[in-house]
């Protein structure tokens, strides 16, 4: 099984499968972002505010969708763990 969680800088990842979505969400400091997208992992990546929050932003490329979820955290999108169950998110 591949890994599900990383954690970087003080940034932890966790990466998760439910019955409708691939979820990827992050935590700093009690602040969180979420991306998301189907489980057939072709629609565009939704950014939240939480994993089960209102969609903020939809996006074709990960690095967009990261970039989005790195400003919500107030890190840089490099700063961001990515597990590597979630290394093929996107289009």
């Amino acid at each position: 099984m591949t890994d599900a969680t990383a954690t970087n800088e003080g940034i932890t990842a966790r990466y998760e499968e439910t019955e409708t979505e691939r979820l990827l969400t992050f935590e700093r400091d009690g602040a969180t972002a979420a991306v998301a997208q189907n489980t057939e992992g072709y629609a565009m990546l939704k950014v939240r505010p939480t994993a089960d929050g209102d969609e903020l932003e939809r996006y074709y490329g990960f690095d967009m969708a990261l970039d989005h979820a790195a400003e919500l955290l107030g890190v840089a999108p490099h700063d961001l763990p990515v597990p590597e169950a979630a290394e093929d998110m996107g289009m």
